[in-house]
């Protein structure tokens, strides 16, 4: 901290952190040494403030049809500037112009899930997750791209074929299901025998 001249008896501390407590010390030198600090103050806090800090990681995906899933890591208590905090998710299909806003008024939340049977299966989405507080809305996070919650298959594999290998073993091969924009990307299949 700066050094205040000796016959000065009151000083203006800053750059402190919205509504936190703080305490306070006062320690007298010259030029010998620095002597014992003063008994703590009694707890201040500072006056609430917009919060500044946007969440970060946003991301997602996932989910079922017909929903879009965002997570993102929360703001930490010392940052969230006073009460009343919260989540402001805003979000819009790829291209489109217009923002659908919504607020998360929970303090502990990471995630919200938007559901609407018009979201096709793996459309991708824009998206920012902002903050606010009773002082007022925040800064919002920068774009990010996820995408809606895919669709199950919608065809059966084809050229099924069934080779014996042994007594007791049969091989079995098919034709991939090709990739598709609107239900996804295939992560297995099972084989069933009767």
């Amino acid at each position: 901290p700066e050094v205040i001249n000796g016959r000065t008896h009151k000083a203006t501390v800053v750059d402190l952190s919205p509504w936190v407590e703080y305490e306070f010390r006062v320690v007298a030198s010259n030029s010998v040494g620095i002597g014992e600090p003063s008994r703590p103050s009694a707890l201040l806090k500072t006056k609430a403030a917009v919060p500044v800090v946007a969440p970060t990681n946003i991301s997602g995906g996932g989910g079922s049809r017909s929903e879009l899933v965002i997570t993102w890591e929360p703001v930490s208590e010392e940052l969230q500037n006073g009460e009343g905090f919260g989540y402001i998710v805003m979000f819009r299909p790829l291209g489109s112009t217009t923002w659908t806003k919504a607020v998360v008024a929970s303090v502990e939340s990471s995630k919200y899930i938007y559901r609407n049977e018009s979201i096709t299966p793996l459309s991708p989405f824009e998206v920012k997750v902002g903050v606010y507080n009773n002082e007022g809305e925040g800064t919002l996070s920068s774009i990010s791209i996820i995408y809606s919650g895919e669709d199950e298959p919608q065809m059966a594999p084809a050229g099924a074929s069934a080779l014996s290998v042994s007594a007791a073993a049969v091989e079995v091969s098919w034709l991939p299901i090709p990739w598709n924009r609107h239900t996804g990307r295939v992560l297995g299949y099972e084989v069933r025998g009767w």
